[in-house]
Formats: structure tokens, C-alpha cells, sequence
């Protein structure tokens, strides 16, 4: 396999690859990356050609999508016939484009969303998502495995960029009410490492509720079995608000929510589960 890109994350796939037992070349723009894996055993490219040209399988993983293309345009061509795994972090139609430039130029492309950082690829935590022809990925499966579960979600290309980029939006919305909660026992001296056991605690007590919200979500039904109403919860939502500015603390990571909460109560779903707050979000029906 060959491996185009030497970051963290590309370094950690080469390796994971290596630890598998497969041949692996590898190419970097930038020099001397490489040496430890070639100390390993993975054979390093003089250029981008000569690495596409070692391999039938061509993972990317590069800085964002103009570079996968600064990079793979000029050697286009040579790709005819073979597989590419996309693995930069892009968006759902950045992975259609790539796509459709791919299906142009004669080859297969997977478009792929690692859910891992670099020290979990290769180990039962790490999964990665993909998204393309169905048969690439068939074929080259057992190879993928090698970076985590693999897990296919569609062959229209951009679905693994939407769902990474969704997993991504809601592990973002964690660390921010995480941060504003350490901001606040910080501003009255609360040392966090007191405060984290019980972050940790009530975080996993309220945090176990994804399956009932995706019922709701998809029956487009907000009214059932409410434990707490949209209502009550922004009628006293302004304490948080108040809270911050009174310790001295912003609350701009909380405000936005605030807002949406306000504007779906006056529209006469206070009686509905805060779910359908995502009502307000899709802007096209």
C-alpha cells in the first residue's frame, strides 16, 4: 500500500499498515519524515509518482483538499485503474468533487472520516468511515481494517465527510459546555481537579439519551413521554447567562442555544421535548 502524506495521523496509518504485515511506501513533501518508518521497514518514495506507481492502493491524508489535489492532479493519469483512500478531513461536497474528478480520470475513490486521533489508530477504539463504490471498498477491506473497524456508509461520496463531520460537531459541542463549566468553578477558585469527578458523573448520567433522540428526530415527533419541557427549561435557562456574567465569566459558548430556545418556545412548542430545537437548524426542507 502506499501512503501519501506524513502528518501525525498519515505517519500512524503507515505504521498501523506496517504492523499488519503489509508492504507500505510512503512520500511526503516535506523530507526526512520518513526515517523512522523506513528504520521500521516501509520503503520511501522520491516523489508522487513513484509512490502511486507502487501500489494498487493509494491512501491520502494530507492537509486539506486543495493539497489532495496539488498532489494528485499531476500524477492523475497514473491513477487510472487503481483505488484511492481519501482520507483528509473535508466536507461532503469537497468528497463528491473528489468523486466525480476520480470516476473523470478512470479510478476508484473512497472518501474516508477517521474517527480516532493518531495514538488510537490501529487498536479496537479507532473506526473509519467510507464512502464510494461499494466494490473498492470489498476489495480492499482487509487492508483498511488495518487502521480500525471499517465501517461503510454509502456509495454516494460525501457521506462519510457528513458523518464525520456530524461526530465532530457534537464532540465540539461537548468541549465547549466542558470548558465553560471549568471556566466557571475556576473564576471562584475551585481547583478543576475537584470539580472533574463530578463532571464526569453527571455528564454520563444526562448524556445516555442518543437513541431516544433520533426517535424523535426522525418521527419528527417532539410531544412524546417529556420529561422536561422546552418552556421551563428557557424560562430558567437565563440563569446560566446570569451566572457567567456575575463570575466574570463569558457566555458566549451558551448564548446561541439560549436564543433558540427562546425563539421555538414564542412559536408554541413550549410543551415539546428541547429536541425539537432542530427544527430551527435545517435551513433547507
Amino acid at each position: 500500500m502506499t501512503v501519501l502524506g506524513l502528518g501525525a495521523m498519515g505517519s500512524a496509518l503507515a505504521g498501523a499498515l506496517l504492523a499488519a504485515g503489509r508492504p507500505v511506501t510512503v512520500w511526503n513533501r516535506t523530507p526526512g519524515r520518513a526515517d523512522a518508518l523506513v528504520a521500521a521497514g516501509v520503503t520511501e518514495a522520491g516523489s508522487v509518482a513513484e509512490a502511486v506507481g507502487a501500489s494498487p492502493l493509494v491512501v491520502a491524508c494530507l492537509w486539506d483538499h486543495r493539497s489532495v489535489h496539488e498532489t494528485l492532479d499531476p500524477v492523475a493519469d497514473a491513477l487510472a485503474g487503481r483505488t484511492v483512500v481519501n482520507l483528509t478531513n473535508g466536507t461532503p461536497g469537497q468528497g463528491r468533487e473528489l468523486g466525480a474528478w476520480a470516476h473523470e480520470h478512470g479510478f476508484a475513490l473512497l472518501d474516508g472520516g477517521i474517527m480516532a486521533v493518531p495514538p488510537m489508530i490501529g487498536t479496537p477504539a479507532a473506526f473509519v468511515l467510507y464512502s464510494g463504490p461499494e466494490e473498492a471498498f470489498d476489495v480492499h477491506r482487509a487492508a483498511l481494517d488495518a487502521f480500525g473497524e471499517s465501517r461503510f456508509v454509502g456509495t454516494d461520496h460525501g457521506m462519510a465527510a457528513l458523518y464525520d463531520i456530524a461526530l465532530l460537531s457534537a464532540m465540539y459541542g461537548s468541549i465547549m459546555g466542558e470548558l465553560h463549566a471549568f471556566a466557571m468553578v475556576r473564576s471562584a477558585g475551585v481547583p478543576a481537579v475537584e470539580f472533574a469527578p463530578l463532571l464526569q458523573r453527571w455528564t454520563t448520567a444526562v448524556g445516555g439519551f442518543h437513541e431516544r433522540t433520533a426517535e424523535l428526530v426522525d418521527a419528527r415527533d417532539y410531544t412524546r413521554d417529556v420529561v422536561s419541557n422546552l418552556g421551563m427549561q428557557a424560562a430558567a435557562y437565563h440563569n446560566l447567562i446570569d451566572a457567567a456574567h456575575e463570575q466574570g465569566v463569558s457566555p458566549e459558548l451558551l448564548a446561541p442555544l439560549h436564543a433558540l430556545m427562546l425563539r421555538r418556545t414564542a412559536e408554541g412548542h413550549g410543551h415539546e421535548d428541547t429536541v425539537g430545537l432542530i427544527e430551527l437548524l435545517l435551513t433547507r426542507r
